[in-house]
């Protein structure tokens, strides 16, 4: 076992080393940018009003669920763990800079969110049970012609059913089985027990069930983490700056070790700022591509402009909530890091006993219950998004044992070891990007084709009008 883990580890180290992921996702991301002429900057207070504000779907169009449920849905996976646990390891192991990285994989990467959910709209397929499938399994094998579309398309589906139960399965059900018990007490198994039965009575409705729960969730569950992060970022106001000037000194000349933290070099806070920026919100995964897809709309570019908010939503919000309260505490210069949701739960912890001792051991509690609800919800989304992986492989009769499968797993995820379900995580995550960013690239002159088309319709800010010319 130490073997493959020494193994697993030095695959890791080369798939988000300098030469290969992280070159291609920032290079990706910015390539889309200027191809699209910094749409996510331009375009983003509209599409935070179409996601937020403007919420009504026209029900005679197809697809599965709203594109507000769409939106949950695609939340729902990318908030889990990683925008509690994730972040903080990327703090504890490479500075207070890797937030700054972070921040340019979430810019850039909500160019790459776009795209991804445009193809994903404009290549979904009816299965054979009438429901919407795609993403870039369907956008790589139907939009590039051939064998290369193909073997990208297939290679990203067995990719992905794989990385289902990594990042959005056993490395959510371990957090929370780790973080409940430190706690609570409660053995892990018992906690996993229960969140396999809860999650598997939403995850066997399909998608519809998934939207309904999601849509209902998600809004509280960001609104009360990010609420109870501002309280103590407002008790510790005078760190703020300090900490935003340590975030962006410490991304170019890396971090001196003080305290008990053993220092980071440049390279290491852009390796841990990338991976675990990827890990938090997904964009070059393609995952955004599946949830878009279920979406009822006729307009690829419409749904896209929505997807893009999940990115800054959970990187440029929530991801910099928990760095910036690990940062402005102090917490963040400890020796070896081990359990990033721990990290937070110190910085809440310290933070809310500065307002009264007696909400000091609410952070702890603050913490459980986010991870908790955070896993929960990014179990329900990876479930769909294998499930559609398979569906493409196999076709519609290997979803249930799929579901059944990944239901499972939850609770085998619960009692295993945090080390190796992160790197495992890691690995299969870099594996899908790759076919996915290739794809992107090689489809950029369709993404541009139909952005343009669609922004020159005099009626594009209308959400309500007949835009037959310009649909996908």
């Amino acid at each position: 076992m130490d073997q493959l883990l020494e193994m697993a580890d030095i695959v890791s180290g080369i798939i988000w080393g300098p030469f290969v992921l992280i070159p291609l996702l920032l290079g990706v991301g910015v390539y889309l940018t200027i191809r699209l002429r910094l749409l996510q900057l331009f375009k983003l207070p509209h599409a935070l009003w179409l996601a937020l504000v403007r919420r009504k779907e026209d029900a005679s169009v197809e697809g599965d669920i709203s594109h507000y449920q769409a939106l949950s849905t695609a939340l729902a996976a990318t908030v889990g763990v990683g925008n509690i646990a994730g972040a903080a390891l990327a703090i504890g192991i490479g500075g207070p800079g890797a937030l700054f990285w972070m921040w340019i994989i979430g810019i850039f990467g909500m160019a790459t969110k776009y795209s991804e959910a445009l193809l994903g709209v404009k290549f979904r397929r009816t299965d054979a049970k009438g429901e919407q499938s795609g993403g870039p399994m369907y956008y790589l094998k139907h939009g590039i012609k051939g064998g290369l579309g193909t073997f990208l398309g297939v290679a990203f589906a067995v990719f992905g059913a794989i990385a289902a139960f990594g990042i959005g399965n056993g490395t959510q059900a371990n957090t929370v089985a780790q973080q409940v018990n430190s706690v609570t007490g409660v053995e892990p198994w018992i906690i996993g027990l229960v969140l396999m039965l809860l999650a598997g009575a939403v995850i066997l409705g399909g998608i519809k069930s998934i939207g309904r729960v999601t849509s209902a969730l998600v809004p509280i569950m960001i609104v009360g983490y990010v609420g109870i992060c501002l309280l103590v970022l407002i008790v510790n106001w005078a760190a703020i700056l300090p900490a935003l000037q340590l975030v962006v000194v410490s991304a170019f000349t890396g971090t001196s070790a003080t305290g008990g933290f053993v220092g980071a070099g440049v390279m290491l806070a852009i390796q841990m700022g990338f991976a675990r920026g990827i890990f938090s919100n997904e964009s070059g995964l393609g995952t955004g591509g599946i949830a878009a897809a279920a979406a009822k709309t006729t307009q690829p570019v419409r749904q896209a402009m929505v997807s893009m908010t999940q990115t800054f939503i959970d990187t440029i919000i929530v991801v910099s909530m928990t760095c910036l309260v690990i940062i402005t505490t102090g917490v963040w210069e400890v020796e070896n890091p081990e359990d990033g949701s721990l990290l937070t739960s110190q910085a809440l912890t310290e933070g809310l006993g500065a307002i009264s001792p007696a909400f000091g051991s609410a952070g702890a509690y603050v913490v459980a219950i986010a991870v908790a609800v955070f896993a929960f919800s990014t179990l329900l989304g990876w479930a769909y998004y294998g499930e559609r992986c398979v569906e493409f492989l196999g076709g519609r009769g290997l979803v249930l044992p799929y579901r059944l499968v990944f239901i499972v797993v939850i609770f085998v995820g619960s009692v295993a070891t945090l080390d190796s379900v992160w790197l495992f995580s890691d690995i299969a995550n870099g594996l899908m990007a790759l076919p996915n960013l290739v794809g992107l690239l090689l489809l950029s002159p369709v993404i541009v084709a139909e952005t343009k088309k669609f922004f020159g319709h005099p009626d594009w800010r209308d959400p309500d009008a007949v835009m037959d010319d310009v649909r996908g």
